[in-house]
């Protein structure tokens, strides 16, 4: 039956043609944008999920800055303690020359003070943004390391924490204890033969707990420098995660837009041969 009232024909064109519009929009919007997923209406589900990883991944860069901000005040740190351990094996080497006899002990006692006035040097010039782990003003550090998130979506903190070696403490105030006895710095003596043959287990004290200190500065700076290598790659894998996702393909998408302009086309046809369809029953009352 045609009627002049309804046209079913033209109402079924209209609604496929809006159909293909709309898809035509998104498809249009995702080559605009290079994402499939842009607001929650996409896909809520997935676009939730691509925001708390959006989330962990600004959380990945401030833990990248923490561990670099550690790593440099750490490194620091061990360059000092290496090169204490340095001038301490010279110290030594001037003891054991001052323990012979007809040397000029004099001498080596004026390049023993200087050595010792390094040593205090590096200790001072030790400090990264105002920390110093070899003078004894910072106890330790603590630098932030990852960010856990378990099962259930809590987030915990995770840290390494990097001891002070307060060499102040060990050369100076404190000293080192080897059994019953307790060496400084102050005590190396090289003034005379006897004196300086004294002075060689203090010597031997220092140069191992100097030695045992730069070993662990140097343990932990290379831990937080692995750990800030995991994090980056961490950080572009969850971005990398995060583009599977939400992220358009582009070439598929391409290739939807052709086929969507030739249906919009065929569409507009459609409905412009469907609203025709009235004019032709004109033809029954000639």
């Amino acid at each position: 039956m045609s009627s002049i009232l309804t046209n079913n024909g033209a109402m079924v064109a209209l609604q496929t043609l809006k159909s293909i519009n709309s898809s035509l929009n998104d498809t249009q919007s995702a080559i605009s944008t290079g994402k499939d997923i842009n607001s929650a209406k996409d896909n809520a589900s997935v676009w939730a999920i691509s925001k708390v990883m959006e989330s962990d991944v600004a959380g990945y860069n401030a833990i990248e800055d923490s561990l670099s901000l550690g790593e440099s005040t750490v490194a620091v740190a061990s360059t000092g303690a290496e090169q204490i351990v340095e001038k301490l094996k010279e110290i030594k080497e001037k003891v054991v020359s001052a323990t012979g006899e007809n040397v000029d002990n004099d001498k080596i006692s004026s390049e023993v003070d200087e050595l010792k006035s390094q040593i205090q040097s590096i200790i001072g010039a030790s400090q990264f943004n105002g920390a110093n782990l070899l003078d004894g003003s910072t106890t330790d550090i603590t630098v932030l390391s990852s960010l856990d998130r378990d099962s259930t979506g809590a987030v915990t903190a995770s840290n390494i924490t990097v001891a002070s070696a307060d060499f102040t403490d060990k050369f100076t105030t404190t000293g080192v204890t080897v059994g019953t006895s307790t060496y400084k710095l102050g005590d190396i003596n090289v003034g005379t033969s006897s004196a300086a043959e004294g002075s060689l287990d203090a010597i031997e004290a220092l140069i191992d707990t100097a030695t045992a200190e730069a070993a662990k500065l140097g343990a932990s700076s290379a831990r937080i420098t692995d750990q800030k290598d995991f994090i980056s790659k961490l950080s572009d894998s969850v971005t990398s995660g995060i583009g599977s996702l939400v992220d358009a393909d582009m070439e598929e998408t391409s290739a939807r837009l052709q086929a969507l302009q030739v249906q919009q086309q065929l569409g507009t046809q459609a409905l412009s041969i469907a609203n025709q369809a009235p004019q032709q029953l004109l033809s029954l009352f000639r």
